[in-house]
């Protein structure tokens, strides 16, 4: 279940009651007149299932009272109510396939803002994805993995481009491009300093490196892997499953390869280089793909879901 929380003008109240009273997965519903202080009018409380939320803020958005009030949204952990249950029941489609649009358009644009905070973890996963592949550990090269907060960016671009929305996308093409440059540049000046210190050489390159080799050696398996993990990750975002997320990625080498870049400036080896670029641009190109026809896959069978039917006027539930 989730918890709508609605504040509207007094003189638009009735619209948003009778379609939030009209809609089948709507369980609870409350007003509060002349709560609302700021925007001044009234407080429209609800509890509705997950497969009527997308359909019920767009009615709201046509209605404008994003413009004139506010629309909020919560997740209701736990919610013991029989009217909860039967709204669940009613509501069309499953609550795991339903995707609320608005939800995943605003969360991916928050993810891909370029800000010091996103540079900064990029540039320490990178780093670390540096080090790792230093001392060939696989276990710091999952840890980088982990830390790198790039597919929020990636995501941005394919949910902008599907929803028509092309500041989304061009944020997160921008986070991408900036937050990768400044973050292999400065672990290309470590990387240097590390040189300098003879804590790292040119024997680097031709040493054996069992458990990040792959990292300069793109074929087509990098490429599926990719793609795969561009779909997990849409869906994982869309169903709001964090958990589903963290193997997204850990399945990615984006982080890894970006580092590699940087070690190989450093160390002045072109074939290195063009092997991590190479291996750079097919993750995130897969993922971006995966990740639009995912996203389109997605829309296109939920449209199919037919909307819930009104209740009608002086029905009563048991």
């Amino acid at each position: 279940m989730l918890h709508l929380r609605v504040t509207v003008p007094a003189e638009r109240r009735h619209d948003v009651v009778e379609l939030l009273r009209e809609d089948a997965g709507v369980a609870n519903l409350a007003v509060l007149p002349g709560c609302s202080i700021k925007p001044p009018g009234d407080l429209i409380l609800a509890d509705l299932a997950r497969e009527s939320a997308d359909d019920v803020i767009r009615a709201l958005r046509e209605l404008q009272i994003d413009v004139v009030g506010t629309i909020s949204l919560d997740a209701v952990d736990t919610s013991i109510s029989h009217a909860a249950e039967r709204a669940e029941h009613e509501a069309p489609g499953d609550p795991s396939d339903a995707v609320i649009w608005e939800q995943v358009i605003r969360a991916t644009d928050a993810d891909s803002a370029l800000s010091v905070t996103f540079i900064a973890f990029l540039s320490i996963a990178i780093v670390l994805a540096a080090i790792a592949i230093v001392l060939d550990s696989a276990v710091l090269i999952v840890g980088a993995m982990v830390l790198g907060p790039e597919f929020g960016a990636m995501a941005a671009v394919a949910v902008g481009l599907v929803h028509r929305r092309l500041s989304v996308a061009r944020r997160g093409i921008v986070a991408l491009t900036v937050g990768f440059a400044a973050a292999v540049g400065i672990t290309t000046v470590l990387a240097f300093a590390a040189r300098a210190l003879g804590w790292i050489d040119a024997s680097l390159i031709d040493a054996a490196r069992p458990q990040t080799g792959f990292i300069i050696s793109p074929d087509k398996w990098s490429l599926i892997v990719a793609f795969i993990a561009g779909i997990a990750g849409i869906l994982s975002l869309t169903a709001s499953r964090s958990g589903a997320l963290v193997g997204v990625f850990i399945s990615v080498t984006t982080v890894p390869a970006a580092s590699n870049v940087a070690l190989a400036v450093a160390l002045g080896d072109s074939s290195e280089f063009r092997g991590s670029l190479l291996q750079l641009g097919i993750n995130i190109g897969a993922i971006l793909v995966a990740g639009v026809l995912t996203l389109l896959v997605q829309r296109t069978l939920w449209r199919r879901v037919p909307h819930a039917a009104p209740r009608p006027a002086g029905r009563h539930h048991p």
